[in-house]
């Protein structure tokens, strides 16, 4: 399954990259992360969420000349397994577009409310981004 969530903001690409670009800076900008602690080898975040609950994830891939980073989650109460995801964003005239976009399968709910699940949570990250 897949989801992908876009959305254009006015600021420029490395004002955009500067808040998303953070592998643990999530917790400043998306409205469900309360705190995010990162290991020691950067590689892994733990997202503590607002309401409770936590999800584990790892940084697969970064490429900072291309402003985007990949990530899977290790654990987590979101109905999805083998989830990989990438955000990311590029030059849009004077602005930018920031691109959410995950692979994922569901596991525990239907494939419908997976997705309903993931696209939420792509598209309340991306709404605060493009403000």
């Amino acid at each position: 399954m897949d989801s992908s969530i876009k959305g254009t903001s006015a600021a420029s690409v490395d004002a955009v990259w500067a808040k998303i670009g953070d592998f643990c800076g999530i917790a400043n900008w998306h409205p469900a992360i309360e705190k995010c602690a990162l290991s020691a080898d950067g590689k892994t975040r733990t997202l503590s969420l607002k309401g409770g609950g936590s999800i584990v994830e790892k940084l697969e891939k970064r490429d900072d000349a291309q402003h985007s980073y990949s990530y899977s989650i290790l654990e987590g109460p979101l109905p999805v397994a083998n989830y990989m995801s990438t955000i990311s964003v590029t030059k849009d005239g004077a602005g930018s577009t920031i691109t959410w976009n995950g692979h994922y399968d569901a596991k525990g709910a239907s494939p419908e409310d997976a997705k309903k699940t993931i696209d939420g949570v792509y598209q309340a990250g991306v709404d605060v981004l493009v403000k």
